[in-house]
C-alpha cells in the first residue's frame, strides 16, 4: 500500500478529532478527505489533518479505531507521512498538518514515531508552518517536552468532563493521570500556539456538567479552544446502537463557550438560563437578554460591556460603536457597522427611536 492508499484510510480515521469545520476534498486521483479550512495563528490555513496509525490499545466504545473493531490496520513510515504532507504543501496548498494517532503498543511507542515525522518535517525538509501535534493519554513528560519543541499547538482529548463519565467510555483511561496531568505538563511547556482539547456530547453528561469543566479548563489550563463534539454512532463499535446526538445542542454548546471565553459571560450567567442542567434550544444570549433587560438600551449611552449583551451585537460591532464619536442616527447605519438587526431591534434605542419588544409580541 502506497503512502496515498495509506493516507486515505488514515485521514478518514482521523475524523474524529474535532479542530475546526468540515473536510474538504483535495483533488488527487478520486480526491483525498483529512484536509480541513481552518483558522490558524489568525491566518486561514488549510490543515490536512490525519492519524499516523489506526491500530489503537484503547478500548473507548465510541470509536472507530478502538481494539477489537475489526478494521484495516494501516500506519505511515515517517519517512512517508513528511513526504507526503510536503507533496501536499508544496502541490495543492495545504499549509499545515494536524497529525494524531492510534496507540499502537504504549502511548510512548505511538508518540515516538509520530515525533520521527515531526522531525523529518522541520529539520530535513525544513517546514515552518502550522504544526498540531495531539498529545496521547499516558505520554511521558519527556516525550511531550520534545514535542512542545517542535509544535505550533497540542492538545489533549479530555473526551469528557469528568472521571465518572470518562470510566463509561473507555476502562482503560485514567481522567486525572493520562489526561488532566498532560494537559498540566502542556501548559507548563508553553506551545507557541497554546492547547486545545475535544470534549464528546452524548447524554451521559449534561450542558451544565459540560460547561462546568470548560470554565475549569479555561481558567486553570488557559486553554486556547476547546472543541465540542455530538455523538455519533459508529457501526461495529459497542455504542453502535445509541441514538446520535442532535447538532443543535452542539451548537449551543459552542455558542455558550464564545460568551464566556470572548464576551465575558460568567458560568452562573449561562447556568441562569439552563432547565434541568441543559441549554435552551434558542440561542442563550437571546434568552438571557430576554430574561434580564428591563429596557432597550441607547447604543449611543451604552458601554462596550453592555452592548456585549444585546444579541445581534458583536464584539467588532460594540468595539466600533464604543470607539465612535459621532452618534449613531439611524437602523442603517448600525447595520453598516455589523450588527444583526433582526436580534437586535427589540433591545436597542438608535436615536431616540425603537421597535416593539420581543416581549410585547
Amino acid at each position: 500500500m502506497d503512502a496515498l492508499q495509506k493516507a486515505r484510510f488514515l485521514s478518514d480515521a482521523g475524523q474524529y478529532d474535532s479542530c475546526g469545520p468540515k473536510a474538504c476534498d483535495v483533488d488527487l486521483q478520486n480526491g483525498l478527505g483529512g484536509v480541513i479550512n481552518a483558522t490558524a495563528e489568525h491566518k486561514e490555513c488549510r490543515l490536512f489533518k490525519t492519524l499516523m496509525t489506526n491500530t489503537c490499545s484503547l478500548d473507548c466504545r465510541y470509536c472507530a479505531n478502538r481494539s477489537g473493531c475489526g478494521k484495516r490496520r494501516v500506519a505511515y513510515l515517517p519517512e512517508e507521512l513528511s513526504d507526503l504532507f510536503m507533496h501536499l504543501h508544496e502541490k495543492h496548498r495545504i499549509n499545515g498538518l494536524f497529525l494524531s494517532s492510534g496507540i499502537a503498543g504504549d502511548a510512548d511507542q505511538a508518540t515516538e514515531r509520530m515525533l520521527e515525522a515531526a522531525r523529518l518535517l522541520r529539520h530535513r525538509r525544513g517546514f515552518r508552518g502550522y504544526l498540531h501535534f495531539k498529545v496521547l493519554p499516558g505520554t511521558s513528560y519527556e516525550l511531550i517536552k520534545q514535542a512542545s519543541e517542535l509544535a505550533t499547538r497540542m492538545s489533549v482529548n479530555i473526551e469528557a468532563p469528568n472521571k465518572q463519565v470518562l470510566s463509561e467510555l473507555a476502562s482503560n483511561k485514567d481522567f486525572k493521570h493520562d489526561i488532566i496531568r498532560r494537559q498540566a505538563w502542556v501548559k507548563r511547556l508553553r506551545p507557541p500556539g497554546g492547547q486545545s482539547t475535544q470534549l464528546i456530547v452524548n447524554g451521559l453528561a449534561t450542558d451544565e456538567d459540560i460547561l462546568r469543566m470548560m470554565r475549569w479548563e479555561y481558567d486553570e489550563m488557559e486553554l486556547h479552544r476547546i472543541y465540542y463534539s455530538a455523538f455519533r454512532p459508529v457501526p461495529g463499535t459497542p455504542l453502535e446502537q445509541e441514538k446520535a446526538v442532535p447538532g443543535w445542542r452542539e451548537h449551543r454548546l459552542y455558542n455558550a463557550d464564545f460568551l464566556y471565553r470572548a464576551y465575558g459571560f460568567s458560568f452562573e450567567e449561562l447556568r441562569s438560563v439552563m432547565d434541568g442542567g441543559m441549554l435552551p434550544r434558542e440561542d442563550p444570549k437571546l434568552v438571557m437578554a430576554r430574561d434580564t433587560f428591563d429596557g432597550p438600551v441607547d447604543i449611543n449611552e451604552a458601554s462596550y460591556e453592555e452592548l456585549l449583551r444585546v444579541p445581534g451585537i458583536g464584539l467588532m460591532t460594540a468595539s466600533r460603536l464604543s470607539e465612535r464619536r459621532k452618534r449613531v442616527t439611524s437602523y442603517l447605519e448600525l447595520k453598516r457597522m455589523g450588527a444583526n438587526l433582526n436580534l437586535a431591534r427589540p433591545f436597542i434605542i438608535v436615536d431616540g427611536k425603537r421597535q416593539r419588544s420581543l416581549l410585547d409580541f
